[in-house]
């Protein structure tokens, strides 16, 4: 293959990613947003805000470090139960290196940055190997959204009266509710996995002095492994 051929078909893949990713990318709109007006009222600074944006990437894992930073938890407390939250993404990285093509090791490192749930899940659907072309446009136009919106949320939110910055804070509790309902509607296996994660919570935080961080990652690693372990059911579906 010549290299302007190979090259048309790079700027191919790149256009064709980016166009599949636009859809993600406006869906995370809205997400991003909140998480800028949530990061002002935590007390974030714009910097920290979009740094976090720009080199996270991870909208669960931020929403959770939000929580964490205005409870004043410490970094490695974050950094710890950020991971335990994430750890899906090795699954995630591994299945995306099975279908993706041949090619040098750095282009592949470069990509699997932009490896989120719906960025995977686009990427698995197509046929055949993937490209480093077709995952970096991919990935570039969704993370282009959320950082982007990370900071126009923040500086709207920066504009807000300081009684609703205040108020903002409660947006958070509402947030995870939002997305654990759902998912507990359909599973039992989810209803029983927050009952004892919180039940545990309950108990480290009345009974022991570790602290708030402590006593997430326990309950949240406890919970999972003592559901992974005994559950048996099946998915409750109404």
């Amino acid at each position: 293959m010549n290299t302007a051929l190979a090259q048309r078909l790079t700027t191919s893949l790149f256009k064709q990613g980016f166009q599949k990713g636009s859809s993600i990318a406006i869906g995370y709109m809205p997400v991003a947003f909140t998480f800028g007006l949530l990061a002002k009222s935590s007390g974030l600074n714009l910097f920290e805000t979009v740094s976090m944006s720009v080199f996270v990437f991870a909208g669960a894992a931020q929403y959770i470090s939000l929580t964490l930073f205005a409870a004043g938890i410490g970094g490695f407390e974050i950094i710890l139960t950020t991971f335990i939250v994430n750890i899906r993404h090795l699954l995630m990285s591994a299945s995306i290196g099975e279908k993706s093509a041949n090619e040098p090791k750095w282009k592949k490192a470069l990509y699997s940055f932009f490896i989120t749930d719906e960025t995977f899940t686009l990427a698995s659907l197509e046929k055949g190997k993937v490209q480093s072309a077709f995952m970096i446009g991919l990935g570039l136009v969704v993370w282009t959204s959320w950082v982007s919106f990370s900071a126009i949320g923040y500086l709207i939110g920066a504009g807000l009266p300081s009684i609703l910055q205040d108020s903002m804070g409660i947006a958070l509790y509402a947030l995870f509710i939002g997305l654990l309902v759902p998912s507990a509607r359909k599973s039992m296996k989810v209803v029983l996995l927050a009952a004892i994660a919180a039940l545990l919570n309950s108990i480290l935080t009345f009974t022991t002095e570790l602290s708030t961080g402590w006593t997430i990652i326990l309950s949240t690693s406890v919970a999972a492994v003592v559901i992974e372990l005994v559950w048996k059911g099946e998915k409750v579906d109404e």
